[in-house]
C-alpha cells in the first residue's frame, strides 16, 4: 500500500508539472505548487477553511465585470501589486520618476485635450486645481510630444467609470502631448481620499483582518515617448489622510507634492516626471 506523506504528494504533483512545454511557465506552476502547499502545511489548514477560501475566491471572480475588477483589488490591498511593480520597476527607480500601480479604474482610449485645457465635465464641488510640469529623460533633456495620461477621481470621491448615470464617461480624465519645452498642464479638480468599492469579498476581507479600505488622494499618471521607458505613477496630495496608510501600498515618499494656493485662487501643483531612455 502507498503512503501519501504531505512532502511526498508536493514533490509528486510537481513532478507532473515539470514536462510542461515552456520553461518559464513550468518554472512558474512548481513554485507555485511548492509555495502553495507549503502555506496549507504552515497554517494546518482544515477542510472548512479551505472550503471557505473556495468559496472566496468563487465570490471575487463573480463581482468582477466590464467596470470592476475584484480580482485586482485583492492583489491590492495585500500588496501584491505593489510588489510585481517593485520587483519589475526597481532596476530604473534610481533615475525615474518611481512607478506605482496602475489600480482598477482605468480606462484606455482617454479623449485628447489640449495642454492647458481643463478636464472637468462634471461639476462637483471640487476645488479648482492646476497641474503642470515638465517631462525630461534621464539625461535633464525635456522630452517633446510625450504623452500624458491622467484620470482621477471627482470631489465626491467616485471615478467616472463608478457613476455611469451621474458623470460623463470621460470626466476628469484626458490625454496631453508636451510642448516644445517638454511642459505639459491641466485644469482639473483637487483629488480627495475615497474607499475603493467595500461591498464584495475584498470590503469583508479588510474588515474581517482589522484594515480600512481608504485610498490617499491622487491623480493617476501613464507617461510614455518614443525610445523611453513607460511610466506608470501617481502624484499624492501632501496634505491628504491616509499617506501612511494607504490601503493598497501605493505611496512612495518621491510621489508626494504640494497643492499650493497660486494667484488666482486655484491650487498649483507641480510635477516633473522622469523617463528613462531605453537601451539601443
Amino acid at each position: 500500500m502507498i503512503r501519501t506523506t504531505g512532502a511526498s504528494l508536493t514533490e509528486e504533483v510537481v513532478s507532473r508539472l515539470g514536462s510542461t512545454p515552456d520553461p518559464r511557465m513550468r518554472e512558474v506552476m512548481q513554485a507555485l505548487v511548492r509555495h502553495l502547499h507549503a502555506f496549507a502545511t504552515e497554517v494546518q489548514l482544515t477542510d472548512a477553511e479551505w472550503l471557505a477560501g473556495i468559496r472566496f475566491l468563487t465570490a471575487t471572480g463573480q463581482m468582477c465585470d466590464d467596470v470592476r475588477q475584484e480580482f485586482i483589488l485583492l492583489s491590492d490591498t495585500l500588496g501584491l501589486s505593489s510588489l510585481v511593480d517593485l520587483i519589475n520597476h526597481s532596476d530604473v527607480e534610481a533615475l525615474a520618476t518611481e512607478t506605482t500601480i496602475l489600480g482598477p479604474f482605468y480606462v484606455p482610449e482617454s479623449p485628447w485635450r489640449e495642454n492647458a485645457s481643463s478636464i472637468v465635465e462634471f461639476e462637483d464641488g471640487g476645488e479648482a486645481t492646476i497641474v503642470r510640469g515638465v517631462v525630461r529623460d534621464d539625461r535633464g533633456t525635456p522630452i517633446r510630444d510625450a504623452i500624458v495620461d491622467v484620470w482621477h477621481n471627482a470631489a465626491t470621491g467616485f471615478y467616472a467609470v463608478q457613476q455611469p448615470e451621474v458623470q460623463p464617461a470621460t470626466n476628469l480624465r484626458g490625454r496631453f502631448r508636451t510642448n516644445e519645452d517638454g511642459r505639459y498642464e491641466f485644469l482639473t479638480v483637487r483629488p480627495v481620499p475615497y474607499p475603493i468599492p467595500n461591498d464584495g469579498p475584498v470590503g469583508r476581507l479588510l474588515r474581517d483582518t482589522g484594515r480600512h479600505e481608504w485610498r490617499a488622494a491622487h491623480i493617476h499618471m501613464k507617461v510614455s515617448a518614443d525610445g523611453h521607458i513607460p511610466l506608470t505613477t501617481h502624484v499624492f496630495d501632501r496634505a491628504s489622510d491616509f499617506l501612511d496608510s494607504d490601503t493598497v501600498f501605493g505611496v512612495k515618499d518621491s510621489l508626494i507634492a504640494d497643492f499650493v494656493p497660486g494667484d488666482d485662487g486655484s491650487l498649483i501643483c507641480e510635477y516633473d516626471i522622469t523617463l528613462v531612455r531605453e537601451a539601443k
